[in-house]
């Protein structure tokens, strides 16, 4: 089984809903039993909370349920992981600074949208001080992210 990981700041916004998004579409597509996510953040800000209830929200309207309690990455999720998605660059080097500290190398670390076409650097962004429009963005991104990261997947694990 490929294992991904989702990881933003808190654990509350972007990286639940990426984990959600990610789930749905591999249920869907009957793939579940190939992939599994989970999500998880760089700071322990909001330690065992569920997800901000504005990006629950605005994941029901799009038709995507989200159930999670926020963890913090750690070292261990170097092991247990496949892919480490990061939804930003801070975050990108919070991992990497890490794995260098614990002296790994981890091949599956990326940001998250450098699985779009011509994303050079594009990151998430983070919905949490927006509106309803930031966080319908933020799920489109996240939406699209993740179809061409399935797409990826597929193709490198021949799904």
């Amino acid at each position: 089984m490929v294992k991904v990981l989702f990881v933003c700041l808190g654990n509350i916004c972007r990286s639940p809903v990426a984990e959600a998004i990610f789930n749905k579409k591999i249920k869907d597509a009957g793939l579940e039993d190939r992939f599994a996510a989970d999500s998880a953040g760089t700071s322990a800000y909001h330690l065992g909370n569920p997800p901000d209830q504005r990006s629950v929200s605005n994941a029901l309207v799009n038709g995507v349920s989200v159930d999670h309690k926020s963890r913090q990455f750690t070292g261990d999720d170097f092991s247990e992981f496949d892919y480490i998605l990061a939804m930003d660059k801070d975050n990108l080097l919070h991992i990497e600074s890490m794995a260098k500290q614990l002296g790994l190398i981890h091949q599956g670390i990326f940001l998250f949208c450098s699985f779009q076409p011509h994303s050079e650097g594009q990151e998430v962004p983070d919905p949490y001080y927006g509106g309803k429009h930031e966080f319908q963005k933020v799920f489109d991104v996240l939406d699209d992210c993740n179809q061409r990261f399935i797409k990826y997947l597929a193709e490198t694990h021949q799904v």
